[in-house]
């Protein structure tokens, strides 16, 4: 299996992982959303660390990696709050839809950083998935200013700390000790609004959230590896399958079933990253 065939599968299967923390984060109730955040990467920290002592690995802090660490870690941080915000204070479907910016922001943010310039079949591959997650989310237009751009900022955090995690993967920084330092970041920055605004959860609440943790360390991982493994403009697209699967999640625990809109989005949007996987894959044999 070649670099960017495991890119490919550790971004779905992150898109996955995702797809499950939306799950049992919603099921989780009525919490603040600092308090859901730090149960979400508190548990990441814990795998991390676990995964650091038994592997050992040697990590060669330069300038550059410790200042790209810094800024993956806030903008990685800043993307998590403004997302759990713009849930909190939006339709559901307007916020996905700005996260969901974040892979054309960490095409956009590679070509500066990382100079990864994207072919045009590329470029084509990631808009037509974007117009396949509007057939899926159908943005109602009502949003309110304020929440719509922290909610977009939210998308562009994640896209600047994608790209950071691809320059950090390029130097030979171990994807655990990225997650490590990202997690262990982001509960610092938590922990004070954690302490002086703590809600009593029942066991049931504390339950879905460390599930909740759990599948967000699954996801953190895999993603942290696929942008090691390859650059954004060629796996990006991928990202787009927590849609499809968050749907199926939804349908078998909510009996949600998707209008015929949503399935004309799922169609376009599998079949645009078969495109693109088929014809990474050629380019490979080439």
């Amino acid at each position: 299996m070649t670099q960017k065939q495991k890119g490919i599968l550790c971004i779905t299967a992150s898109s996955f992982f995702f797809a499950l923390m939306n799950l049992f984060v919603r099921l989780s109730g009525d919490l603040p959303s600092m308090q859901k955040s730090f149960f979400r990467n508190f548990v990441a920290l814990l795998f991390a660390a676990v995964i650091l002592y038994r592997e050992r690995p040697k990590v060669t802090f330069t300038p550059k990696a410790k200042l790209h660490l810094f800024w993956r870690a806030l903008a990685g941080t800043v993307g998590v709050l403004c997302n759990f915000y713009a849930v909190d204070h939006l339709v559901l479907a307007d916020a996905s839809m700005l996260n969901k910016m974040s892979p054309f922001f960490a095409v956009i943010f590679a070509i500066f950083l990382l100079k990864e310039k994207p072919n045009r079949f590329q470029t084509l591959s990631i808009i037509t998935a974007f117009i396949g997650v509007l057939f899926i989310v159908k943005p109602t237009g009502n949003m309110n200013l304020i929440p719509a751009l922290i909610g977009l900022m939210g998308g562009l955090g994640a896209g600047l700390a994608y790209t950071y995690v691809r320059s950090l993967g390029q130097q030979g920084i171990a994807g655990p000790f990225i997650v490590f330092f990202f997690s262990a970041f982001s509960c610092v920055v938590l922990l004070p609004f954690l302490i002086f605004d703590f809600h009593p959860m029942t066991w049931v609440q504390l339950g879905t959230l460390l599930l909740a943790g759990l599948s967000a360390a699954g996801g953190q991982f895999t993603i942290t590896a696929a942008y090691c493994y390859a650059p954004a403009r060629e796996i990006s697209v991928f990202d787009y399958f927590q849609i499809p699967f968050s749907a199926l999640l939804g349908f078998i625990v909510f009996g949600q079933i998707p209008d015929w809109l949503s399935w004309v989005g799922y169609a376009i949007i599998c079949g645009t990253a078969i495109a693109m996987f088929l014809r990474t894959t050629r380019t490979e044999k080439a």
